[in-house]
């Protein structure tokens, strides 16, 4: 499963894309605002410290206005996926720019029939928001397993991209779900490896090595 970080502070995302395990970047307008930069500036910084996809929204809402902002950033890189709502303008400006050979996300999405219709307008990622479908008593992770049945049903290539990732057991269960992959905040990320056992194990075996007196 592919992991994306989902962020725009252009220094964290450096520090992490060092690891050399972030397959892609998604933003959305909350947090280019939150980062307090420019979004062309910040895009174009992120498209070059992340070689993968990166998502960046549109903010208008019909779809004349979503496939001209859609071109411009797309002017930014060519590794700028344009990031859309799921409505009816949204998957017109989708199935527009999809054809105009654009890479597109579709987010916002809460149902499998919605992912059925971003599909078929040609969507390369649809992002199913898990978070917030469990914060209101649903079972965010049933709706993966829906959508990804429901693709390999009839051979669409939409990515499933889980959002609204929320803990470390999301990303787990999104893997074993078959989401392609999830985009998630940079804490969960630097949490992915963690575990008290490995602490305690390396720390047990640096202490008889060093009572051997042996050095490497």
């Amino acid at each position: 499963m592919q992991i994306f970080i989902d962020s725009a502070d252009t220094d964290e995302l450096k520090a992490l894309a060092a690891t050399g395990l972030v397959d892609g970047v998604t933003t959305n307008p909350s947090l280019i605002a939150k980062s307090g930069r420019p979004i062309f500036p910040t895009l174009k910084t992120i498209c070059e410290t992340v070689s993968g996809p990166v998502s960046a929204e549109s903010v208008a809402l019909d779809h004349d206005g979503m496939v001209a902002e859609g071109r411009k950033l797309m002017a930014v890189a060519p590794n700028i996926v344009v990031k859309l709502p799921l409505t009816m303008e949204g998957l017109k400006a989708c199935k527009t720019l999809t054809e105009e050979g654009a890479k597109t996300n579709v987010t916002l999405c809460f149902s499998a029939v919605q992912a059925l219709m971003a599909a078929k307008a040609g969507a390369t990622y649809i992002s199913p928001f898990l978070g917030r479908l469990d914060d209101g008593g649903q079972d965010g992770m049933e709706l993966i397993r829906e959508i990804r049945a429901i693709y390999d049903n009839y051979g669409y290539e939409t990515q499933v991209l889980s959002a609204s990732i929320r803990t470390v057991g999301h990303v787990r269960d999104a893997a074993l779900a078959g989401s392609d992959c999830a985009t998630i905040p940079p804490n969960i990320f630097r949490a992915l490896y963690k575990h008290a056992l490995t602490d305690l194990g390396l720390e047990a075996f640096l202490k008889d090595w060093k009572a051997s007196g042996q050095e490497i």
